[in-house]
């Protein structure tokens, strides 16, 4: 099949080299315009692009997938099918109905579980055994259309978001080209998703992130791996905002919730229930570091708070 590819962060990149290494022909590329980024803030490219550029692909970077110009260039590559892979916008029903098999999303959940932009981090924050992805056709609804094909994954005890995302990326873009060989030859049938089971994973924000020492130590554990490496779990010491890498539940003598014990080599911070022990934290402005150099470097003493 002729295939225009639909991604644009570093995840998707897995899934365009296998339809650039399938049976099928890969005939251009839709990802994001470029963005700002670093330092200095200058235009960069979106990795998908970055690679379309290095297979020699044709790459589309309209600001909005409605754009009439962007449609009629889509149209002049005659795609059969248009699989995508964290694109990063809607797509308006007059894109849908270019390819002639539609549009194929590789989704990060088994659906109906965690229709959304953020569908392994709430995974691992609910506290998930398993996950998986999921191969469906774009409908006008979120993530609603008939499914293709399914694989699932094992949530790992010290696994953080990006962690998963990896596994699932490289495992999910073998799903995607199997898919699509089974669209090509007739062998796979789309099914209606169940009515039961339905969950949401909205975008992750900054305020969402912030930690809440009065949780139980399994739920502040959860929600920091799920919240690394973006946009990652923080608290606060004396006003000052504190990123902290992911922690370890630990059997000891409890503290308050917030409260700091600082040994040697350690940092151990109260929790609803035992105490965790952290691992890497960074401050406003400074490097990433292992917790006991911070908390030596600020002069940290046993009784002070995260607030």
């Amino acid at each position: 099949m002729r295939v225009v590819f639909a991604g644009t962060p570093e995840v998707a990149v897995p899934a365009m080299d296998a339809i650039a290494d399938s049976r099928h022909e890969l005939v251009g590329v839709l990802t994001r315009p470029d963005a700002p980024a670093g330092r200095g803030r200058k235009l960069v490219a979106s990795p998908v692009a970055q690679r379309a550029e290095e297979l020699g692909v044709p790459v589309l970077k309209p600001d909005h997938p409605r754009d009439e110009s962007f449609q009629q260039a889509l149209r002049e590559l005659r795609p059969d099918a248009c699989p995508v892979v964290a694109y990063g916008a809607l797509l308006p029903q007059s894109a849908l109905d270019i390819p002639t098999y539609g549009w194929v999303n590789l989704h990060f959940s088994v659906l109906p579980a965690w229709r959304g932009a953020a569908p392994v981090q709430h995974s691992i924050w609910a506290g998930d055994e398993v996950t998986g992805a999921t191969t469906f056709r774009i409908v006008k609804e979120l993530d609603a259309g008939p499914t293709f094909g399914v694989m699932t994954e094992r949530i790992r005890p010290d696994d953080t978001a990006g962690d998963l995302l990896g596994r699932l990326a490289e495992g999910g873009a073998g799903l995607l080209v199997a898919t699509l060989d089974g669209i090509e030859d007739g062998s796979l049938e789309a099914r209606e998703q169940p009515e039961d089971g339905v969950s949401f994973a909205p975008k992750i924000l900054v305020e969402d992130a912030r930690i809440d020492w009065a949780r139980p130590a399994v739920a502040i554990d959860r929600q920091m791996r799920a919240c690394s490496p973006f946009p990652g779990a923080w608290s606060t010491h004396e006003g000052e905002r504190i990123k902290i890498g992911p922690v370890r539940p630990v059997d000891r003598d409890p503290l308050a919730p917030g409260e700091l014990e600082i040994t040697k080599s350690a940092v151990f911070v109260g929790t609803a229930t035992t105490p965790v022990q952290l691992g890497e934290v960074k401050a406003f402005g400074k490097k990433q570091m292992a917790a006991a150099d911070w908390a030596r470097g600020v002069r940290l003493e046993s009784g002070a708070r995260f607030e």
